[in-house]
């Protein structure tokens, strides 16, 4: 079997699988936005790997610019994924919009002007930086949010999904800056077609291993005060309750959330139990799937209590902020609105209209 007919063989079943992929996720969990956004992002690289091309610098259709464009722009969709699939509270904005045509837009330039115009190689090495800083984005999201995912499936997946994914983008880029104009182009082709068909096959297997909710969990709704542990644990074995029950002490009468860089192992190591059994604890007894959103919980209805005091009335809403655990004021007004509806300011003058 010849180079081009492996190549060819190669790219039509990624791109089959791919296209599969994309019509399941999109009838299972197209009405979420880390489904949406896994759906953009498996077209996004069945377009990759129709148009992947290594050393070519022959004039380019618009036709193939076009998918050329979306290729390129899948870099952005795939910072996005990232960060809707490893934070909840993600919510796409108009600018990512932007940012994705701004990408999409380059590429398209740099295909149909920049490179026909004898920066060819030029064109190469911008397109595929560029390319290599949103998957550097999107392995910062993914390292800054791990600590505190209390999803168990979700935080073994991060390494297949992002860090195989993102190896093979760095790869990528680096065949194209290194062997463009060379005589082991072709070669590179094959490789990367090979590549991009095992990280696909790998990735698709990984997502079936784990369970949709913990990858593509419902919108979360806005936080409510903590449950009273007798109605949450009641079916709970003998272990489980004795822990929540420290847990709950170590909140409500030590008030450790109030503590600086509060992390989940400081608070396995209080409770003298590893920091995994912890995690499964907070997530699948207490219903949070990050640490930080259990915390802020426990933050804002001490919060809440201190606005509604009219004794504390004159007391600033940054120092009430700081008094329980919030390090600046942006956090703090976004999670309280996140949970009550409102900022801190009209949650305190509602309460004092009311009394």
């Amino acid at each position: 079997m010849s180079l081009a007919t492996l190549d060819i063989a190669l790219r039509g079943g990624t791109i089959a699988l791919l296209l599969v992929l994309a019509a399941s996720l999109f009838r299972d969990f197209g009405q979420r936005v880390a489904g949406r956004l896994a759906v953009a992002f498996a077209f996004g690289t069945a377009a990759h790997a129709a148009t992947l091309t290594i050393g070519e610098s022959a004039p380019i259709p618009i036709w193939h610019a076009v998918l050329i464009a979306l290729s390129t722009g899948d870099v952005v969709v795939f910072w996005l994924f990232c960060r809707a699939l490893f934070d909840d509270a993600f919510v796409l904005r108009p600018w990512h919009a932007l940012v994705w045509g701004a990408v999409a837009v380059f590429s398209f330039v740099n295909c149909r002007v920049i490179a026909p115009g004898g920066h060819a190689h030029t064109a190469v090495v911008a397109v595929n930086l560029l390319t290599l800083g949103f998957i550097a984005l999107a392995l910062a999201q993914t390292v800054s949010s791990w600590s505190v995912d209390l999803v168990e499936g979700r935080r073994r997946l991060r390494a297949i999904v992002v860090v195989v994914a993102a190896l093979y983008g760095g790869l990528h880029d680096a065949l194209q800056i290194f062997t463009f104009g060379t005589d082991i182009a072709d070669i590179a082709n094959t490789v990367n077609a090979a590549l991009l068909a095992g990280v696909v096959a790998w990735i698709t297997v990984a997502m079936t291993q784990v369970a949709a909710g913990d990858l593509f969990a419902e919108p979360e709704k806005p936080p409510v005060a903590a449950v009273p542990v007798a109605s949450i644990t009641q079916d709970t074995i003998a272990a489980d309750q004795k822990l929540i029950d420290a847990l709950m002490r170590l909140m409500a009468d030590e008030r450790v959330y109030r503590h600086d860089n509060l992390t989940i192992g400081m608070l396995a190591t209080k409770l003298k139990i590893p920091e995994y059994r912890l995690r499964r604890l907070i997530n699948q007894k207490l219903g949070y799937r990050n640490f930080n959103a259990f915390l802020n919980n426990h933050r804002i209805e001490e919060a809440k209590a201190a606005l509604a005091d009219p004794d504390q009335a004159e007391v600033p809403v940054i120092t009430i902020a700081m008094d329980a655990g919030f390090q600046s004021l942006g956090p703090f007004n976004r999670a309280f609105k996140a949970m009550t509806g409102v900022t801190p300011s009209e949650y305190r003058r509602l309460k004092a209209s009311a009394a």
